[in-house]
């Protein structure tokens, strides 16, 4: 086929910018087209300059092209934006960063940070949550934080993205920009570059404490986070279980690895042991035995919490009223606890993995 505008135009009709709706020529994103023999170029104009999508939407019109039109055309692209970026990032006034972290996912590791977060904040500080697990983000439900997000331009243009406030909690979530039941199909650059967004254009304002709750392993995330961040520690949550307990050595490996090197505040676990209702002063452990406590002894790391397997956890989590709320119940008090050692031990310089 021979290149011309039209066959270009209709190629690359085929891309669409998910946050538009619509392919990119009907947005008008494509222009300046320039056709000699097998090259082709062009301008994509984006609507702002710190669009996650920027890569893959390139690749994509690539494709499109060697596809529908010229299989060995060589493809030069342009890029512009409406929006031109600020002129320098604002730095984050946030006083400590806690990453809660786990070896593998099914642990409660967003609900140990949801309430964690709450017990800092009934504690009386400023406290701001990140729900940086791209993949499975849960915080909105259990939270309980609906409506749709705000934005707002300062003095020099840049956009920032108001977090919702729950609960005297500041908190941004992926899940915010997706549809529930939709699954974020996004490959790791555009995941790490989404969340880059949230962190640096989130309109924070002054925090004492922000908790990451981490997606679940060691991967792209992770690696994003420790780069973009300055941590003042972390927290591993796991349950009694060997096979938890075999993911939560690659946690600490991760963390203390020279290139990451960020001081673990200790290890939570959770799901210790189930005590039913009739029978308080019973506990069943259906999951394994101090497991946590060993590997902790082992590791020479403390053992924050052991939080029992209770009916009320599971059910604040899905109703959006975390445990937490409640400091006068035996989960409350934990969480209260575990809220107040970690505060302890960043307020200390003497605070060491």
């Amino acid at each position: 086929m021979t290149m011309n505008k039209e066959n270009i135009l209709a190629a690359l009709a085929h891309v669409k910018h998910p946050a538009l709706s619509t392919d990119i020529v009907k947005a008008g994103m494509v222009g300046d087209i320039a056709i000699d023999g097998v090259h082709v170029a062009f301008t994509l104009t984006f609507p702002k300059a710190n669009d996650p999508l920027i890569s893959s939407i390139d690749k994509a019109c690539r494709k499109a092209i060697l596809y529908y039109v010229q299989p060995d055309a060589e493809i030069d692209i342009t890029h512009a934006f409406a929006q031109a970026p600020a002129p320098e990032e604002d730095p984050l006034h946030i006083r400590h960063i806690i990453a809660v972290a786990s070896g593998k996912g099914g642990v409660g590791k967003s609900t140990v940070a949801a309430n964690i977060a709450i017990g800092l904040r009934l504690a009386g500080y400023r406290v701001g949550l990140l729900d940086a697990d791209i993949y499975g983000p849960s915080m909105p439900m259990m939270l309980h934080a609906t409506g749709g997000l705000t934005a707002r331009q300062d003095e020099r243009g840049k956009e920032w993205i108001i977090p919702m406030e729950t609960y005297g909690i500041k908190m941004l979530s992926i899940g915010f920009f997706v549809p529930a039941g939709q699954a974020v199909v996004w490959r790791g650059p555009m995941a790490t570059t989404a969340l880059k967004q949230l962190i640096h254009q989130g309109d924070w304002s002054e925090l004492d404490f922000l908790i990451l709750d981490m997606p679940p392993g060691t991967g792209d995330i992770h690696i994003t986070l420790v780069n973009e961040l300055k941590l003042s520690g972390a927290v591993i949550v796991s349950t009694p279980q060997a096979v938890a307990l075999a993911d939560v050595m690659k946690g600490i490996d991760l963390f203390r690895n020279p290139s990451v090197n960020v001081p673990i505040l200790g290890l939570v676990e959770n799901m210790a042991w189930f005590t039913p209702a009739e029978l308080p002063d019973h506990r069943y452990y259906i999951f394994g035995k101090e497991g946590c406590r060993k590997i902790a002894e082992a590791q020479g790391i403390p053992l924050l919490a052991q939080i029992p397997v209770v009916q009320s956890i599971c059910e604040g989590g899905d109703e959006g009223t975390p445990a937490a709320l409640d400091p006068e119940s035996t989960t409350g008090r934990i969480f209260a606890d575990l809220a107040k050692k970690i505060a302890a031990a960043v307020e200390t310089p003497a605070a060491e993995s």
